[in-house]
């Protein structure tokens, strides 16, 4: 879970456009694994979103050319960067009728000096403005893992725009550009075999079954976590609350398949129902976790989404 910031009130950050798509593609998915469901192949094993706001340097900026700056240096040590993307709004017209027009990125490895010599620069990625188009989505991930490993050499990225009709650069906040770092903390790991083959095992048991278990005994119940009542809302973005479930019940003896007992909880059982006193009966635990995404603000008002495992039950049985 993340870290809960100190001393938060109630005005948060405004959440980028770019940021609220993210999470919306991510809810609702069935995935065994906390990476994030996105394209690409960089971005295969990030289980996290970070977006970054940028700031204009008003001495170099026109509508066809201006320098963005992305200050990156709150992301965690921990995290290693899979992928970073640029995204900008672009003023295209809807039948094309502002002829072809082109957006280059570049890295500025090392800047200027007016007068004397030109900045350095290395083209990162170009694309082609379709008409209608209102937003494009920039790989920048050289520049990204330089800055993660150089933050002192973080000169910022310089955009251009060609074509018969550039693309307006427009104040509104909705429009800023905006920074997508994805990164993998460590903790995303793809399911084993035996968790696989175990889930199998776990399967629903069929209505037949069902009607033979008995109430009391071990199994999923609900339960709702509502973030506003234990006071998370105000740096939680989404989701507003989630089921959690909880496992209680009976491990009676002998267990029944449908209780999912280990081998370990049977003989724990069996030895129970012959002297009680020897040893406990076995109880009732989450056999199988999911992941859930949640979009929030961290200490540094950066907004992150991220795919936490292991918060919500989706099995229980007798261990």
């Amino acid at each position: 879970m993340p870290r809960v910031p100190a001393g938060r009130g109630a005005a948060r950050p405004r959440v980028p456009d770019a940021m609220v798509q993210l999470y919306k593609q991510q809810t609702g998915l069935d995935i065994d694994t906390a990476a994030l469901n996105l394209p690409g192949r960089l971005t295969r094993s990030a289980n996290t979103a970070r977006s970054f706001k940028h700031t204009v340097d008003a001495r170099f900026r026109r509508d066809d050319r201006f320098r963005l700056h992305f200050n990156v240096s709150s992301l965690p040590k921990e995290e290693k960067v899979t992928g970073a993307e640029l995204r900008i709004t672009v003023g295209n017209s809807e039948d094309g009728s502002g002829g072809n027009q082109r957006v280059l990125v570049h890295d500025i490895v090392r800047p200027g000096v007016r007068g004397l010599k030109g900045p350095m620069l290395r083209l990162l990625d170009t694309q082609e403005v379709s008409a209608g188009q209102r937003w494009l989505g920039l790989d920048v991930m050289p520049a990204a893992e330089r800055w993660a490993q150089e933050p002192e050499h973080n000169h910022g990225l310089l955009v251009q725009v060609v074509g018969e009709k550039p693309a307006t650069h427009s104040e509104e906040d909705e429009a800023e550009p905006v920074l997508l770092l994805f990164a993998d903390d460590g903790r995303n790991r793809a399911p084993t075999l035996e968790e696989m083959l175990s889930r199998k095992k776990r399967a629903p048991p069929s209505k037949k079954h069902r009607r033979k278990e008995w109430r009391d005994n071990c199994k999923r119940h609900p339960l709702y976590v509502d973030f506003s009542d234990v006071g998370w809302n105000n740096w939680i973005v989404a989701p507003p609350g989630y089921d959690a479930y909880y496992c209680h019940g009976d491990c009676p003896f002998p267990l029944a398949d449908h209780l999912n007992a280990t081998n370990h909880a049977i003989v724990q059982t069996i030895v129970h129902s012959m002297n009680p006193g020897a040893v406990p009966k076995a109880c009732c635990v989450p056999t199988q976790l999911t992941a859930i995404s949640m979009l929030y603000v961290d200490e540094g008002d950066k907004v992150v989404l991220k795919n936490y495992q292991e918060m919500s039950v989706a099995g229980c049985g007798c261990r």
